[in-house]
């Protein structure tokens, strides 16, 4: 099972319309997890979006950092949900083509990060809706009732 995913730039670019809230400006999609959280590359060191968590961090300084730790498990549990991934995939649910995991229900509204609550979905459809949940929640006090959101 392959553990990371590369799309078009033209999937990244509608993938991340919704992620405007976010300073993506000079950083470049290199490839993403399986779960479609992208890693870019920039002129300080590499980035990752966190779509779960909405973030965008610099956890690495150079490409052999990066590298190093996701050849690591810890690595790969944090960054690209290997335990998830695995899961998955030896019940039968794996991307294929321009698909990634997601959530049936999204984390971010209450869903939980277990196997069962795992599907496929095209990326750039995921990615999107993803960063419309995050810009109509992120302003929220933690632990507030969501009654409903709006998808474009």
């Amino acid at each position: 099972m392959e553990l990371t995913r590369t799309f078009s730039d033209e999937q990244y670019a509608r993938a991340l319309e919704s992620w405007t809230f976010l300073d993506l400006d000079g950083k470049v999609p290199v490839f993403t997890s399986p779960f479609g959280d992208v890693f870019f590359q920039a002129a300080d060191g590499f980035w990752w979006l966190d779509a779960l968590e909405g973030t965008l961090t610099r956890p690495w300084a150079s490409a052999d950092e990066l590298r190093d730790e996701l050849n690591t498990e810890d690595g790969q549990d944090q960054y690209l949900l290997a335990g998830l991934v695995f899961g998955a995939a030896s019940e039968g649910v794996v991307p294929e083509g321009d698909q990634v995991y997601s959530f049936a229900h999204p984390p971010q509204l209450g869903g939980e990060l277990t196997l069962d609550n795992v599907e496929v979905l095209d990326f750039v459809v995921s990615l999107n809706i993803l960063g419309q949940i995050h810009t109509q929640i992120r302003d929220l006090p933690p632990g507030t009732p969501i009654s409903g959101i709006t998808l474009t």
